[in-house]
């Protein structure tokens, strides 16, 4: 019992992590159709890049995280409602961060255009007259499209997850897609029906849209939630878990970002 109320007491003057955060429980939304980031594995279970990374934060900073699967649009929704604590990584754009906040930059995926080898597309207005182009409803792809090529009588066609995409990718009913291209070079090209297909085209880029990485949302004012991740995400880069994940999924694939904070 002394040790109890010593321990307990100590907790209360220190404030420490340890301390207060080993039964702590939080929730993160995930959207698992969105391989290799976030995907089920053979035994239905959460996986991906950003699953192990979000899985290492937690034990980095003794905390208990589970999985609320939802689709990717439904995502912010639902951490404004409290029906989640934080939200798997998303860009950190400037209209995203009107209604909630972020923590620091976890990773850098650019934006590409994926598309048949031979069809000589390229992402831009000129080239994607009369075609279908795809986009994940609610990323920071659709967006760009909406502002940049709709009015351009582009025809882009929203899909709920990105398995869709590919799919239709495949049949032939889109004749390219919008996407971070790490997700569909791992997700897709390395895939025996995604063989015919290539990012083509530069790197899509806009200051106003696209942001600097790929962050964990949190709602504003949540600084307790906030800290916890951010100590996480500064303990497994320290200590090379955040590299030894990236390698098993992307290789030497550069994705770390120059900056720390959105």
């Amino acid at each position: 019992m002394k040790t109890s109320l010593l321990l307990a007491a100590g907790c209360a003057l220190l404030l420490s992590t340890s301390c207060f955060s080993a039964e702590k429980t939080l929730r993160v939304a995930a959207d698992l159709s969105y391989p290799p980031f976030q995907f089920r594995d053979s035994s239905g279970n959460p996986a991906g890049f950003e699953i192990d990374l979000t899985n290492a934060i937690c034990q980095a900073v003794q905390i208990k995280c589970t999985y609320v699967i939802t689709s990717f649009d439904a995502e912010i929704p639902a951490l404004l409602a409290k029906k989640v604590d934080f939200i798997s990584p998303l860009g950190a754009t400037i209209k995203r961060k009107k209604s909630i906040a972020f923590s620091n930059y976890l990773y850098h995926a650019p934006s590409k255009l994926v598309a048949r080898k031979n069809s000589g597309l390229l992402p831009d207005v000129a080239s994607l007259q009369g075609k279908h182009i795809g986009v994940l409803q609610g990323s920071i792809q659709e967006m760009y499209a909406r502002q940049y090529w709709i009015p351009k009588g582009i025809d882009v066609v929203t899909y709920p997850d990105q398995d869709s995409i590919y799919q239709d990718l495949e049949a032939g009913r889109l004749d390219g897609s919008l996407v971070p291209g790490a997700a569909v070079t791992y997700g897709f090209l390395n895939k025996p029906a995604g063989k015919d297909f290539a990012l083509l085209g530069p790197e899509v880029t806009d200051d106003k849209l696209f942001s600097a990485g790929s962050a964990y949302g949190v709602r504003q004012g949540d600084t307790s939630t906030q800290a916890l991740i951010n100590q996480g995400i500064q303990k497994i880069m320290a200590d090379g878990q955040w590299e030894k994940i990236k390698q098993h999924y992307f290789g030497d694939l550069e994705m770390k970002v120059s900056t720390t904070a959105p």
